[in-house]
């Protein structure tokens, strides 16, 4: 009787299991299916937040004339790139060794107030890395407090109502990166603004010595790259070549950034094999074959020349360097790589127009639409 109960029991068992085990079975594909569903949702809905992310680019320029003009054809060429956005220099920040402290140089004069009433206007300030190395950190504090009072003056003489960010402008080193971090932080304290800063290839590079500094934002400068006073270099201004060199670990550069990239040109003068400065806004077609030897980029003077207020001596060379829209193009496509954040200003050095007039508006267009 007992085997047979027991026997009973164990088929009863047998049977009511294997029917849950169906049911279970049942249950369970069913609950695959639903979080299958669900994963398929979730990624096509991350993806398209993803798409719709990628295309939010705030088109931005700077501005770098000590004097605030804006001519009718800047104006157009800003309204035709929907432009919002203005990094307007407000001054300069250097040591005067003969006073020993840190004095504003350059500051803006704003004959023309037009720009206030169609663009958000970023105060920007430049600070010498001679001036850093001349400050400890405390006086790195009262130094934030004087660069924010003028900015406060320039931004109350001149009606601009609206301050959400300023920015500084440095290219310090592992030397001074402690008094200018420091400058960062009482900037921020004072002003209670967001604080942004521009960012070099090298400080992007060299990371561990560098250091990052204490911002709410950054902004890589993809120009300027290349060794400047080596007369063997091709052109310092922007060569993607070059930039690749320093861009390995941008993807995970721990503050999130904007960039900017050159329209501008100059030329590097050499005298005897050592330069001697920078020439700005000089076409080339004013060098006449009688006393200039044009060949691959560089200009040979043939004699001594007074030439748009420049004093060129026989032997000089002039380096001609140029933001050309193919080498802008190739590196706003490698940056645009390796940047992670889906969200950022995309400017322009500088607002000029005889800079502008070297490049289409579709040429422009075609940077910004990269980042898309």
């Amino acid at each position: 009787m007992l085997e047979e109960t027991s026997a009973g029991i164990y088929k009863w068992y047998t049977f009511e299991t294997m029917l849950m085990n169906k049911m279970i079975r049942k249950d369970c594909y069913v609950v695959y299916l639903i979080l299958l569903y669900l994963l398929l949702f979730a990624f096509t809905f991350y993806s398209c937040s993803e798409k719709t992310a990628e295309i939010k680019v705030e088109r931005s320029f700077y501005y770098w004339k000590s004097a605030l003009k804006l001519t009718g054809f800047e104006m157009n060429r800003l309204d035709s790139l929907h432009v919002k956005t203005i990094y307007l220099k407000f001054f300069d920040v250097d040591w005067d060794a003969s006073t020993h402290q840190a004095i504003p140089k350059a500051k803006l004069q704003v004959p023309d107030k037009r720009l206030f009433l169609k663009y958000a206007v970023i105060p920007t300030v430049f600070v010498t890395n001679a001036c850093m190395r001349q400050n400890d950190s405390a006086q790195t504090i009262l130094l934030a407090g004087k660069i924010y009072g003028l900015i406060k003056d320039i931004c109350e003489t001149n009606h601009i109502n609206t301050l959400d960010e300023i920015q500084v402008d440095c290219d310090w080193t592992a030397s001074t990166r402690k008094q200018y971090f420091s400058l960062l932080r009482s900037l921020k304290q004072i002003s209670n603004k967001d604080i942004s800063a521009t960012i070099r290839l090298h400080q992007i590079k060299f990371l561990s010595k560098s250091g990052v500094p204490p911002a709410d934002r950054g902004l890589l400068m993809c120009y300027n790259m290349g060794n400047l006073k080596n007369p063997a270099t091709k052109n310092s201004i922007i060569e993607t070549s070059e930039l690749k060199k320093y861009t390995g670990n941008l993807s995970s550069y721990p503050l999130r950034l904007d960039v900017a990239f050159p329209l501008f040109e100059w030329k590097v003068l050499f005298r005897e094999n050592s330069f001697k400065g920078l020439i700005e806004n000089m076409p080339a077609a004013i060098f006449a074959h009688s006393f200039a030897l044009k060949n691959n980029g560089r200009i040979e003077i043939l004699k001594d020349t007074l030439l748009a207020g420049y004093e060129l001596k026989k032997g000089d060379v002039l380096r001609t360097e140029e933001s050309d829209i193919t080498e802008v193009l190739a590196a706003a496509t490698e940056i645009n790589k390796r940047l992670k954040n889906t969200r950022l200003r995309v400017s322009f050095f500088h607002l000029d127009s005889v800079t502008l007039t070297k490049f289409t508006p579709n040429e422009l267009e075609s940077i910004y639409s990269i980042f898309r």
